[in-house]
């Protein structure tokens, strides 16, 4: 018997290059009659190469793994300004579900942790008034980072889980470390998953994989005719200092000469200069890149391409990232994982379809 294909629609806010959409739309429920996927309908992000790059590939990933003809829409703005509305039903129509990795720059460990008092820490509020409309989403996916569970002495989570609640919305939140999953990356964040109160539904976490990825197992096999693999340029000196720096190592090495070390004696950040392990999960990878912290190679002294960093956040390498190489290094640093997206998703479309009775 064919199965029968149904759609959990899908709207989502903050939605930078496509991470989330990718992971989302690559996830899928079924039993022996039915298989349930999602499809975005529309999306939203400041950045205007971020919206570039999620409709060059997200449209194309739906188009022809979903045969779709009505494309997700992308809209670029602020959602802070007038060019957005988030209460018009024609521009953001009603969905089954919502995705929004809140901007963290307020709630990382790494900058002054302002929390939901800085500039960026409020923009959950914008999630919240999707989940408040009349026709609410039967559920909803936040992420952001793991400082957000110590950020204002860890009123800023009990306050963003507050008003989740106050939404109608039975919640569960929990730090993934997405390397105990099989993504080639220490990278661990707060993601809160909601399903409507009236649903009557617990969000189960998934099961960690025990896979564990090496960053050498990621990077191996990258097509020469994939994208974005443009060479930072790297001075005498920095291919010098990496020539001392071992594997896992990073700038505060003493095998590194006194001539070659670092004059910033109140700087100890781990990731500066630091050269991957071939043979464990890479560390974080992030949207900066000066001052040393653009992910080195274990065995060649240079960092990492956009397109080995996109590896590590597993994006496939037919993704292809639109904007300037430091656009694109941002874009893929502060985006969602999709395989680990896809995780999350699979395990939301099974709360909501393998319901006994």
């Amino acid at each position: 018997m064919k199965r029968k294909i149904i759609y959990e629609t899908v709207g989502e806010l903050f939605c930078g290059p496509g991470g989330g959409a990718l992971g989302a739309s690559m996830a899928s429920y079924q039993n022996h009659n039915l298989e349930v996927r999602i499809k975005h309908m529309w999306a939203t992000d400041y950045d205007k190469d971020s919206c570039e790059t999620y409709l060059k590939n997200i449209s194309k990933y739906e188009r022809e793994n979903h045969q779709r003809k009505d494309l997700p829409i992308v809209v670029n703005g602020d959602v802070n300004t007038n060019a957005i509305d988030l209460e018009s039903e024609e521009q953001f129509p009603s969905v089954d579900g919502l995705i929004f990795g809140f901007p963290c720059n307020d709630y990382s460990i790494v900058g002054e942790s302002k929390g939901y008092k800085g500039k960026f820490g409020p923009l959950y509020k914008h999630g919240i008034k999707i989940l408040n409309r009349i026709d609410k989403p039967r559920w909803f996916i936040a992420e952001n980072v793991s400082g957000l569970s110590s950020a204002n002495n860890g009123k800023a989570l009990c306050k963003i889980e507050s008003e989740m609640r106050d939404a109608g919305y039975k919640i569960n939140t929990h730090k993934y470390k997405f390397e105990e999953y099989g993504i080639p990356q220490a990278r661990h964040r707060i993601i809160i998953v909601g399903f409507r109160e009236d649903l009557n539904i617990s969000y189960e976490i998934p099961r960690p994989s025990g896979l564990k990825v090496t960053a050498k197992e990621a990077l191996s096999g990258i097509p020469k005719k994939a994208d974005n693999q443009e060479l930072t340029k790297q001075s005498k000196r920095v291919i010098e200092r990496l020539g001392y720096i071992k594997p896992g190592d990073n700038a505060w090495s003493l095998d590194i000469p006194e001539d070659l070390r670092l004059n910033v004696p109140n700087t100890k950040l781990s990731q500066i200069y630091k050269r991957l392990d071939p043979d464990k999960p890479a560390y974080t990878v992030t949207g900066s890149g000066g001052g040393g912290t653009h992910m080195y190679h274990w065995d060649e002294p240079r960092a990492l391409t956009n397109r080995e960093r996109a590896r590590l956040q597993t994006f496939p390498d037919w993704f292809s990232f639109c904007g300037s190489k430091e656009s694109v290094r941002k874009q893929i640093g502060m985006a969602i994982p999709p395989l680990g997206l896809k995780i999350i998703c699979n395990q939301v479309l099974t709360c909501l379809y393998n319901r006994k009775g």
